[in-house]
């Protein structure tokens, strides 16, 4: 009797073992989905933004007015960004920049 007393004890100490590992590996796993999906929403924002600009590059070539320059990066680029339009010369240049969310460090423009 002394042996199955032994041996019960001894899978109730696994059950244990194993739920506790079960719980950091859905920790874990928990962690890097939501990482995974605010590096493809950060990538998503960049890309808009990259696109933004060009639009608005590309209005600019066209001698359209500043104010019709802004209006087409801004039809195009991610919420809350902002769109800065300045001439140097012969040249245009367009800059976009979004906030993408993110925990403390990880928030990015």
């Amino acid at each position: 009797m002394r042996s199955s007393e032994a041996a019960a004890g001894r899978r109730s100490a696994d059950r244990g073992a194993v739920t506790a590992e079960a719980a950091m590996a859905l920790t874990v796993l928990v962690a890097f989905v939501f990482a995974l999906v605010w590096a493809l929403v950060a990538a998503a924002d960049q890309i808009r933004c990259v696109d933004a600009a060009r639009a608005g590059a590309r209005a600019a070539a066209r001698s359209e007015p500043e104010a019709a320059v802004r209006a087409v990066a801004r039809e195009s680029a991610p919420d809350r960004a902002r769109v800065a339009v300045e001439r140097a010369g012969g040249l245009w240049r367009v800059r976009v920049e979004a906030p993408t969310p993110g925990p403390g460090a990880l928030a990015l423009t």
